[in-house]
């Protein structure tokens, strides 16, 4: 390896006449030939996708496209109000909020997982018994930090994660029920014992414990749903240059504000005037 060897990447490169991507013709080999699915899967751990690991990976990511006027989609619809020019601007400022709260606790609860498992050494033939004792641990260290267990709880669905259940069928049904998955459900039964309250394993979190079930790096999880989520901010600046949600946004909350700022003006200036009218009266 020369000095100057660092300079390059397995990932891709251009020539005049060619273009390659994961060591393969992009026009000859790839186009027509993957999804992007089976792409995103290649290019992140640099194998072919089973048919059953494309099918869970494009189930997470489907399951994670779009939730609404999320923050995620409100920031990016402001942004966009404010610079309609530069799509990728209010793109990017949905992808920013993808934190511990909204679309993060994926990443989060597939490094927790993988962690755990880890930490005991314990493969994907652990058995139920054994996946309960890293549960416990593993939930007993988050409480006893005061922090929260990743993949559970959701602000919606207080009882059932209506994806959650699906994921689980379609691992199950692919053969990929792995021990990330199984282990997160020991941690939600664990959980609940111990604290007397029901938290239902959330859909992010099945869909984390699913990517690093096939193979996808714990850490690179946070990343790959990113995928799914800008086809959802797409839809919505799509939406909001045909029906503007933005611009009356901002002006309704403006109303509200200086309309909250009058209202405590007049209560200021009363009250001054209240205790200016008692000095005189106790000046008398």
């Amino acid at each position: 390896m020369t000095a100057d060897d660092w300079a390059r990447t397995w990932i891709g490169g251009s020539t005049p006449d060619q273009i390659t991507v994961a060591g393969r013709d992009l026009a000859g080999e790839i186009m027509g030939r993957l999804t992007l699915t089976e792409l995103t899967y290649l290019l992140v751990t640099r194998r072919d996708p089973t048919p059953g690991e494309c099918r869970m990976l494009d189930a997470v990511l489907v399951s994670l496209a779009d939730h609404g006027l999320t923050p995620s989609a409100l920031a990016a619809r402001l942004t966009y109000t404010g610079a309609p020019e530069a799509i990728q601007g209010a793109i990017a400022a949905g992808l920013l909020g993808a934190g511990s709260v909204f679309l993060g606790p994926t990443g989060d609860t597939a490094q927790f997982l993988f962690d755990a498992l880890r930490s005991r050494d314990a493969g994907a033939d652990a058995d139920d018994a054994t996946l309960r004792d890293i549960a416990r641990e593993a939930v007993d260290v988050r409480r006893e930090a005061g922090l929260r267990v990743p993949g559970l709880g959701h602000p919606i669905h207080k009882d059932e994660d209506p994806r959650t259940p699906r994921l689980y069928e379609l691992a199950a049904t692919e053969g990929l029920l792995g021990p990330h998955l199984r282990l997160l459900r020991q941690v939600a039964t664990v959980h609940e014992e111990a604290t007397g309250r029901h938290l239902p394993i959330n859909g992010a979190g099945a869909g984390g414990a699913a990517l690093v079930d096939i193979g996808v790096p714990p850490e690179a999880v946070r990343g790959v749903v990113l995928i799914a989520r800008t086809a959802g901010l797409v839809a919505h600046l799509v939406e909001e240059a045909s029906r503007p949600l933005g611009m009356p946004l901002w002006l309704e909350v403006e109303h509200r504000a200086s309309e909250q700022s009058a209202r405590r003006a007049s209560e200021q200036s009363a009250r001054r005037a209240g205790e200016q009218s008692a000095r005189r009266a106790g000046e008398r």
